[in-house]
């Protein structure tokens, strides 16, 4: 089915371990199922022959090397995917095989049909006629983001192992956790990794290229409230959940996730609980220009204090932690690894789709650690829910984009 033997037995077998994040765990890995993943892929390196196969259990990252083959002093390059799924039932994933689809039937997911892959709701299937699709069965995500750009990079790593023809100089991999609740390449070891460059496999459709992605913060928000009966509440009752609403409406009413698209920036409530006592929320800052994001901050710490100053004491209190940065801070210094990519994917007959992430990748935190680190593509689409999908023939594109960046390295 696949040019490549093992691609698509990779794949299927990874999605079906359930190995989602939590944003409430204090531990690295956030989730158990994440360590017993990596422990597997380690056992994996090792069968295909990789050197220096480790685990490290105080970040969560499995490591290998595969040794240069060339007496050429070329730049050593990394390739980084993550372990960890998105908030979206991921147990008990049941992927299904759609060979040579016409580009317009809807696939049913589930038997009932009452999910499905259709090309009105998603007009991107028509990009793949003739081609083999991997979807879910409508109860779970799919698990391709990022365990597509898992099986790529494994395959990768065989092909070069079984092709020492082809000259490459050294390559290091790495799979992480917690990819998905932003914290995964927190303690992400630049110094155990040790290359001058590096690519996360941890994009979307054939193509896309992307050294640019937003800087991200979080307001955790908690309102205390005054509580009393209504019936006696006149000029007493302070009620938390009314003024988190207050707070919400006060941000520009324009600039959220469903009403902005390329470059435009966002705030993004993720969260609403409480009572008329107490009251938390959560937003999520985006901006991709790092001035506009400071304004951004301090226009949810304005409300606030805004808020606040109507009452006697504090009753809106604000922790606000950045989360990442715009990699493209770091690598427009030195656009060549940049380059280096779009021209393997030229030489492969793939158009590369250079344009802003509206997200961010554990390449954001890595390239300001000192590894300049841009994304591309892995393949998957409609992530993050049951919609997700993934050609096979777009990993065999990522996959062959791997090795020609270590082809052209060695050139």
């Amino acid at each position: 089915m696949s040019k490549y033997e093992n691609l698509l037995p990779r794949f299927l077998r990874y999605v079906q371990i359930e190995t989602q994040s939590d944003p409430t765990s204090m531990t690295t890995p956030s989730t158990e199922s994440q360590i017993e993943f990596a422990l597997i892929l380690k056992e994996e390196l090792e069968a295909l022959g990789m050197s220096d196969v480790l685990y490290n259990e105080s970040n969560g990252f499995v490591m290998a090397t595969l040794p240069a083959n060339t007496e050429k002093e070329v730049p050593s390059i990394g390739f980084v995917a993550h372990l960890d799924t998105a908030d979206f039932n991921a147990v008990d994933v049941k992927p299904q095989i759609i060979e040579n689809y016409d580009g317009q039937s809807t696939i049913p997911l589930d038997q009932a049909g009452k999910y499905t892959l259709n090309v009105k709701d998603f007009p991107n299937l028509k990009n793949y006629k003739g081609q083999t699709l991997i979807t879910t069965d409508g109860s779970t995500l799919l698990g391709a983001d990022d365990k597509s750009g898992i099986a790529e990079i494994m395959t990768a790593m065989e092909i070069l192992l079984n092709h020492p023809e082809i000259e490459h100089g050294k390559i290091k991999v790495a799979f992480g956790p917690d990819e998905e609740i932003g914290v995964g390449a927190n303690k992400f070891d630049v110094d155990q990794f040790a290359v001058d460059f590096a690519y996360t496999m941890d994009g979307g459709p054939v193509g896309e290229l992307q050294y640019e992605t937003f800087n991200a913060a979080q307001a955790d928000v908690t309102i205390h409230g005054k509580n009393v009966h209504p019936g006696t509440a006149k000029n007493t009752l302070i009620n938390a959940l009314t003024l988190a609403i207050e707070f919400n409406n006060a941000l520009p009413a324009d600039e959220v996730p469903e009403k902005t698209e390329g470059s435009e920036g966002f705030f993004h409530l993720m969260n609403l609980a409480g009572n008329p006592e107490e009251a938390t929320f959560s937003i999520i800052i985006r901006d991709h220009d790092r001035e506009k994001f400071a304004e951004r901050k301090a226009l949810v710490l304005a409300i606030q204090e805004e808020i606040n100053r109507r009452f006697d004491e504090e009753r809106v209190v604000i922790e606000l932690n950045d989360n990442y940065y715009n990699m493209k801070e770091v690598i427009e210094k030195d656009m060549s690894i940049v380059e280096l990519a779009k021209n393997a994917m030229l030489e492969l007959g793939i158009e590369p789709l250079i344009e802003p992430v509206r997200g961010g990748t554990d390449g954001s935190k890595i390239s300001f650690m000192g590894i300049p680190t841009p994304n591309i593509f892995a393949g998957g689409e409609n992530m993050h829910g049951r919609f997700e999908f993934v050609a096979l023939e777009s990993m065999e594109k990522a996959t062959d984009v791997i090795v020609k960046i270590a082809e052209l390295n060695a050139k």
